[in-house]
């Protein structure tokens, strides 16, 4: 198979072992810089341009496209989808994942754990906000953060309130959500393949950190979770649409909670953990799913 990877760092942990995987089963894959495409947007004759070169139609698609450049990456992941080449992730669903608020109301309309959440727009309404998350300590989170950066632990009402009316004066976008004490700065990543959990770790943030990013200092280790824990991950998988996710869950008093669904989860951290070849499963994957002009949305929505 000819698989593309869009990536603007390929000599990432992740990047690297996904290529080499694809490379040990036989496969070619090249890493395309995402912001260095354009693109032909013709009826019925889409094309991607790459470096001056028109890009030959692959058989998948990879997308690893980084939050910061999240709209062009998934208009260039669109145009692929549109030429019948087949995405681990579609577009759609990446776009759901990285709009925080979006994937809030669809897990919650599915039923699916999550820590009180609450969403305003006017920083009049800021005492209502911290009365429905149900007080002090509480997590207020951007809208466009990523990797910890853009989340803080308000611990009394009164800063919270402060840094709410800074954020909606400022016209910035945020979440105010419960803070689950009985987590203790630990969380549970479960990894998701094809609609299987195919590997869990607990992270733990770094001393004094509430955050329990691995970007952040945070550490990892294997560990088995119940059997609600993993039904938790396959519906919030299945809720945003990803085939390959990374679900990001707390374990509170009232069952799992999902804090996250991550379309470009890491490798490194949940390989050196559990010890498991998860890029040689995602390169498993697109061989059993990848049929050309097989994604449902075709570069709509």
């Amino acid at each position: 198979m000819k698989i593309a990877m869009l990536s603007r760092a390929p000599t990432l942990y992740s990047h690297k072992r996904i290529k080499e995987a694809a490379l040990a089963r036989g496969h070619e894959l090249d890493i395309i810089n995402t912001t260095r495409c354009y693109m032909n947007i013709a009826s019925r004759r889409p094309e991607i341009y790459y470096n001056g070169e028109k890009l030959p139609l692959y058989d998948a698609v990879i997308p690893r496209i980084g939050a910061s450049v999240t709209f062009y990456g998934l208009a260039v992941l669109r145009q692929f989808e549109m030429m019948g080449v087949y995405p681990v992730n579609e577009s759609v669903a990446i776009g759901r994942s990285r709009d925080k608020l979006r994937s809030m109301q669809l897990l919650a309309r599915d039923g699916i754990g999550l820590p009180v959440t609450t969403f305003a727009h006017d920083p009049k309404q800021t005492d209502e906000v911290v009365r429905i998350a149900g007080g002090a300590p509480m997590v207020i989170k951007l809208l466009e953060g990523t990797q910890g950066i853009g989340v803080v632990l308000a611990d009394t009402d009164r800063s919270a309130r402060s840094v709410i009316e800074a954020f909606r004066g400022a016209g910035i976008n945020i979440l105010v959500q419960e803070f689950i004490k009985e987590a203790g700065g630990t969380d549970i990543r479960a990894f998701v393949i094809g609609g299987k959990v195919v590997a869990a770790m607990k992270r733990t943030g770094a001393e004094g950190d509430f955050r329990s990013n691995l970007h952040r200092g945070g550490s990892a280790q294997v560990i088995k979770i119940s059997p609600e824990e993993r039904s938790t991950a396959l519906r919030a998988a299945k809720a945003m649409g990803l085939n390959v996710c990374g679900v990001d869950m707390l374990r509170s008093n009232h069952g799992p909670v999902v804090m996250e669904v991550n379309s470009s989860p890491g490798l490194e951290g949940v390989e050196k953990a559990t010890g498991k070849d998860i890029a040689g499963m995602i390169i498993e994957h697109i061989e059993k799913t990848a049929i050309p002009g097989k994604t449902r949305t075709k570069g709509r929505g």
